[in-house]
């Protein structure tokens, strides 16, 4: 069994019988669970086939989207008829209702990302474009997220798109290498007319009575009539005709917003231009008015009846009287930018105004004519929603704040008791190329501790590194600047790495210069700046608690590794240089011992070891695997055992974490293109995330390889991946700057429930068996590696006899095992620890007081497939002569107390040889076959209690040494304390040796000297005895392995 820290868990550490998972089939007939029975059974089950492509489909689905990817008015829409907002998100289309804050989605299918989208006059469909090779426009049924139609007939991607409001006409814009203007008539997807514009068109409006639209762009003004088409009597496409406006001495200028009147302005047709011009064009196309906005520069336009909205730099939305383009007022503006959103708690905090403060430019918006409410994008990436029914008395309806860069990183916040929490239960961070840290958290329920701020529902707080808030921006949105199809640039800044500490303290992030920070998590203090690499942190790492070390490990691009030590103030322990190219994964693993792992683009992994020094820690290489395909990424497994590796080759490797061998291999991906980037296993230890370069997610189980859902909707690479402890969501990041959060069906939900309700029944069986006494049967077998005095070896030992036979068996071992071939389940696993908080609440576990915990350390665990078989007669290990070195270690007699040695006598070590063979050999249990006495040698005899009145457990703190001469070995007779009885109390001796074996000599062959000096022991029946040896013998001492048999068990 796996015995895990303080907090950890336990399973079955039989490698060879991982269980498989199969999500949503059903299980197999006979097959028995406890009620009631969940869809998936976690262990011990026979491989079942694969679910269909719909249930993988659908197994995950998407709860909320955290972003936007809007980058003008084409990609932001309001629905006319309930007044829902539509924007794009990567290759989602999100349409929020704000007043209860619900999002709904639509999934590109194509798995390219949008570009532009609008509403039907009916808000019964939406229309998209989208980016990439031959892009299509798609139809959208907006109540069964279902594609209507498909048009092809772009080639490099769609600027934007319309309906007509008489809904019979979709209009649609390339790119400006596509230069294509296409007319659809959607409902039998043909082109009715066509042209071709040389310049940028960056913005596009209907007029009312789908006469004709209007294209505005670079120098750009054109009206399009769709009369000749419509009259002409041809199947074919015909030209589409258009005329340019007439702008007199305004031609030079790039216009970037354009609304066809309504109402009694139903003739008229208004531009913006990025000078901040305000245009008006008559029924000839004439321009008749403009206006100066006095503004640097504005970007976006809309119209209802009666108000004109111009959106502008700095946050400024001016709004004007329509029919007389009279200047009215300007809307309230948004947060300043870096604005501390959590001290943003009453509603008049919004309307503060800050000396020299900078606003975000306002790029998009969308007008609700029902409930008279303007929705407002800014270059920040925020949302807001004002309620403009009287422009004099504007109020807030509804806000976001979304990052506005690459997001690199998700953390998901430890639970901890209440006062120990410095953030709500179930709260996750994010760091960005914007510079930021964003703490979120998606619980809705009222929280007395935790009040909600004005500005967002789940943003909790923003932390701005170093205060630094040029890059919130986003640069693409300038029309002399980013790609046309809106994607974030990468400005190469930024937080690229974070990492809270077990304790919740302390947050750890690298940014992409090469500086660590550490912030104080109750009050974001910047505690430790260090400029600890030449290049940008790729990975942080801090020690689990169930090691008894507090270490943060960091790595670079710059192939260094920096160990830092917690509890010296991030003191500098150790730099290691192995890998030859950027690390992309570090991890600690171990429990009782500690052990660092890492690899990296050189193809190799490296498992190091802890060593205690005299000056301080230090990791020493255990392991290396030369890898044939690039590492990317890792993450062990809650057993500590398994280290699960993203590779190249869209292949993901499970390698033991002591031995370093490989021991499974399974496909990572379901396509057939490119490379896995990341790999999250989840906190039960039951699947696993991994993300493509694809774009693609998939959830896998971890021990049969089986995909269990595969999902997609970021625009670009996925960053990051954690599961939630509710075990009910997996939240993503990703380069399009969006934060998806992920909900998992019920029977992934319910897998990892069960394994959880499994691990805290079993942790409970082990504290009951413990405490009655289960356990005493069973004999502890344990191997010591001799080290240097100065030197404490803090590594994981040689691998039991066990663990080499695993590693040795063939690899039909690595499937899952039949029905068949398993055997029942254990009576217990055995942790050596309580349950996490998190995990005891899911279970619903109102005990959570430390008092119930599991000490290990006072507690005796064994070890390795004999646990097992709690329910078996004791086993009698039989040793070899030439295998005793393996069960000897040398003790320190300066530990035992005074009050022992004082009652025992030296007797010769042949008076106890005639003794012991005037003894009965097994005086309590009778051997079950004449094979488990025999002539061999057993390393636990019986002894007898000094009174058979006395029901205590006799502990014995007996040490004694014999020191061999030319050889590195003692030899130890020490029963210690809490050592195993039986079932009639009788306690048993151990016999422990250590020394080298290839030092053994030939058996019967003495290595020097007649004499054997005498070696105090406890032997059934006999008186006890003096003090131990002397640390320094007069003579040298001698003794052969056949003796020492001898002095266990004659033959």
């Amino acid at each position: 069994m796996a015995a895990l820290g303080p907090g950890g868990y336990a399973r079955n550490d039989a490698v060879e019988k991982l269980p498989s998972v199969t999500v949503g089939v059903p299980a197999r007939r006979g097959q028995c669970s406890p009620p009631p029975a969940p869809p998936l059974c976690l262990r011990r089950r026979t491989r079942l086939s694969a679910a269909s492509e719909d249930t993988v489909q659908n197994r995950v689905s998407l709860e909320k989207i955290l972003g936007i990817t809007a980058q003008n008015s084409s990609g932001l829409t309001c629905d006319p008829s309930t007044g829902h907002v539509a924007y794009l998100a990567g290759c989602v289309v999100v349409i929020l209702n704000p007043k209860e804050n619900k999002q709904q989605h639509i999934f590109n299918t194509a798995r390219k990302s949008l570009s532009a989208l609008a509403f039907s006059p009916d808000g019964k469909y939406i229309v998209t474009g989208e980016n990439g090779h031959r892009p299509a426009v798609r139809i959208w049924d907006v109540d069964e997220k279902s594609q209507v139609a498909e048009m092809l007939g772009h080639k490099y991607g769609v600027a934007c798109v319309a309906f007509s409001p008489n809904m019979k006409h979709i209009v649609s814009m390339g790119y400006q290498h596509d230069m294509v203007l296409n007319v659809w008539d959607w409902k039998k997807d043909i082109v009715v007319a066509s042209n071709k514009v040389s310049c940028r068109v960056i913005a596009l409006s209907f007029s009312e009575d789908s006469s004709y639209f209007v294209t505005v762009g670079n120098r750009h003004v054109r009206f399009w009539f769709l009369e000749v088409s419509t009259e002409a009597k041809v199947t074919g496409t015909v030209p589409l005709i258009g005329r340019s406006g007439i702008l007199g001495e305004l031609h030079n200028n790039i216009f970037c917003g354009v609304a066809c009147g309504r109402g009694r302005m139903a003739g008229s047709t208004f531009c913006v231009s990025y000078s901040g011009l305000l245009c008006q064009f008559n029924e000839k196309r004439v321009l008749e008015k403009w206006i100066n906005l006095k503004v640097s520069l504005s970007s976006c336009l809309c119209v209802s009846q009666e108000l004109i909205f111009c959106g502008c730099t700095d946050g400024i939305v001016r709004i004007f009287q329509a029919h007389s383009l009279q200047y009215l007022a300007n809307l309230p503006k948004p947060h300043y930018l870096g604005v501390d959103v959590a001290q943003g708690l009453e509603p008049s905090f919004l309307f503060r105004r800050k000396a020299e403060a900078v606003y975000p430019d306002t790029v998009a918006l969308t007008f609700d004519p029902i409930h008279q409410w303007l929705s407002c994008v800014y270059k920040d990436h925020s949302i807001y929603i004002w309620d403009v029914k009287d422009i004099n008395k504007v109020g807030k309806m509804w806000s976001e704040l979304f990052h506005s860069s690459y997001v690199w990183n998700v953390e998901v916040y430890p639970e901890f008791e209440d006062q120990r929490a410095c953030l709500p239960s179930g709260s996750f961070l994010t760091c960005s190329s914007d510079n930021t840290i964003r703490f979120w958290n998606m619980d809705s329920s009222p929280d007395s501790h935790w009040q909600k701020n004005i500005f967002s529902n789940t943003l909790l707080k923003v932390v701005y590194v170093e205060n630094d808030i040029q890059h919130l921006q986003n640069m693409s949105h300038f029309p002399d600047r980013g790609s046309e199809n809106g994607t974030p640039m990468d400005v190469k800044a930024g937080v690229r790495v974070m990492q809270v500490s077990p304790d919740g303290q302390h947050l750890a992030s690298g940014d992409r210069s090469g500086n660590l920070r550490i912030h104080e998590l109750h009050f974001m203090d910047e505690l430790v700046k260090v400029e600890a690499h030449d290049a940008e942190v790729l990975c942080l790492e801090y020690s689990k608690p169930e090691t008894g070390l507090t270490l943060l490990a960091s790595a670079s691009r710059d192939r260094l590794i920096h160990v830092l030590n917690v509890e010296k103030n991030y003191n500098l322990e150790q730099t290691l240089d192995d890998h030859s190219s950027s690390i992309t994964a570090i991890k600690f693993a171990g429990n009782r011992d500690i052990q660092m792992i890492s690899c990296g683009a050189d193809k190799s992994i490296y498992f190091r070891s802890a060593q205690r020094t005299l000056d301080g820690l230090r990791f020493v290489r255990t392991h290396h695997v030369a890898e044939k395909t690039t590492l990317y990424d890792m993450d062990i497994d809650i057993t500590q055992k398994y280290v699960a590796v993203a590779c190249q080759d869209r292949n993901v490797r499970v390698y033991n974490t002591v031995s370093g061998k490989q021991r499974k291999c399974y496909k990572g991906s379901q396509g057939d293109e490119g490379s896995l980037l990341k790999v999250h296993v989840d906190p039960s230890g039951t699947f696993l995330a991994t993300s493509c370069s694809d774009k693609s997610i998939s959830v896998i189980d971890f021990y049969s390889g089986e995909c269990v859902a595969k999902m997609f909707g970021h625009s670009e690479i996925v960053t990051g991946m954690k599961f939630t402890y509710d075990c009910r969501h997996l939240i993503t990041v990703s380069g399009d700057s969006c934060v998806f959060i992920w909900h998992l069906g019920p029977e992934i939900t319910n897998c990892m429930k069960q394994h959880l309700l499994e691990i805290n029944h079993q942790e409970q069986q082990q504290q009951q068996n413990v405490k009655d006494g289960t356990w005493s049967n069973q004999p502890r077998q344990e191997s010591y590696t001799s080290v240097p005095s100065e030197i404490c070896s803090l590594s994981p030992g040689e691998q039991t006899e066990d663990e080499l036979e695993e590693e040795c068996e063939p690899e039909e071992l690595l499937k899952t095992p039949s029905k068949e071939s398993l055997d029942p389940d254990p009576r217990c696993l055995l942790t050596n620890g309580k349950l996490p908080l998190w995990a005891k609440r899911l279970l619903g576990d109102e005990d959570v007081a430390d008092g119930s915990a599991f000490h290990a350390k006072h507690s005796y665990k064994p070890h390795g497939r004999w646990a097992e078989r709690a329910d078996q007669e004791p086993l009698r290990t039989i040793l070899d002569a030439r295998d005793l070195d393996c069960y000897f270690t040398p003790m320190k007699p300066e530990s035992l107390e005074d009050s022992i040695l004082d009652t025992v006598e030296p007797q010769s070590l042949a008076a106890l040889l005639s003794e012991v063979q005037t003894a009965p050999a097994w005086p309590t249990v009778p051997p079950e076959s004449p094979q488990e006495v025999g002539c061999g040698h057993p390393s636990f005899l019986p002894l007898q209690r000094e009174s058979s009145e006395d029901s205590e457990l006799i502990i014995y703190s007996l040490e004694a040494e014999v020191m061999v001469t030319g050889t590195d070995r003692w030899v130890s007779f020490a029963p210690r304390e809490g050592e195993l009885r039986d079932q009639q109390g009788d306690s048993y001796l151990r016999v422990s040796s250590i020394g080298p074996k290839d030092q053994s000599p030939p058996e019967g062959e003495l290595l020097s000297g007649d004499e054997i000096s005498p070696a105090p022991c406890l032997v059934p029946g006999l008186p006890s005895m003096g003090p131990a040896f002397p640390r320094n013998l007069g003579t040298a001492v001698m003794m052969t392995p056949t003796l020492v048999s001898h002095v266990i068990h004659p033959c």
